[in-house]
């Protein structure tokens, strides 16, 4: 890389030690985390690590390895504290970009599924979906959530079904839902979910 070019991988090395790093692993555990969101300001529940763990592109739900630490920062340009608390507010507009921000939602089913699970839980889905689409669509997003409590046919939720919900907020009238076509291509969990609005109206 030339001269231009953004070289400190020593400091990003050392803040990785220094929030939290089992040598034997080199592996940023869940409490690793937490330390760091502590020193960087936010809650560890807060959507910004979400989308830092994207940046990183990170596998394992609650771990960052060292190779993805050293991705994510690179990409920030960010190797102290300071920066990272200045870049996470950079990294929340690139991720509201709308094609960023679509794959960021596929992005963050996909982390926070179970090892060979290809679904999520309604609870864990409710959770993820205040998360990640709950400032975007509060309405939307807590009626959803509201069905998927007070329903008995759905026991998980697919990345089918995960995905067409955010096409359904960008594009459905709500709370109106006048243009929505359940003779479209729609999962069936959504014309089930417009039946139930409709009839609690």
């Amino acid at each position: 890389m030339g001269k231009g070019g953004w070289r400190p991988q020593k400091k990003v090395l050392i803040l990785y030690s220094q929030c939290h790093w089992f040598f034997c692993l080199w592996v940023f555990s869940p409490e690793g985390i937490e330390s760091f969101c502590l020193a960087v300001g936010i809650d560890h529940t807060d959507v910004r690590i979400l989308m830092l763990a994207w940046k990183m592109q990170a596998e394992k739900q609650g771990y960052f390895t060292l190779d993805e630490w050293r991705r994510g920062l690179s990409a920030l340009h960010a190797d102290t504290i300071l920066k990272i608390r200045k870049r996470l507010q950079e990294l929340e507009k690139e991720v509201m970009r709308p094609t960023n921000f679509l794959d960021f939602y596929v992005y963050a089913f996909c982390y926070s599924l179970a090892e060979k699970q290809k679904n999520i839980d309604i609870e864990s889905a409710c959770e993820l979906l205040t998360v990640v689409l709950g400032f975007r669509f509060p309405l939307q997003v807590s009626k959803f959530i509201e069905y998927l409590k007070s329903q008995n046919d759905y026991k998980v939720i697919n990345l089918d079904q995960w995905t067409s919900f955010l096409r359904f907020c960008n594009e459905i009238n709500f709370p109106s839902l006048d243009n929505y076509d359940a003779e479209l291509a729609w999962p069936l969990i959504l014309d089930n979910f417009v039946e139930w609005m409709r009839e609690n109206l």
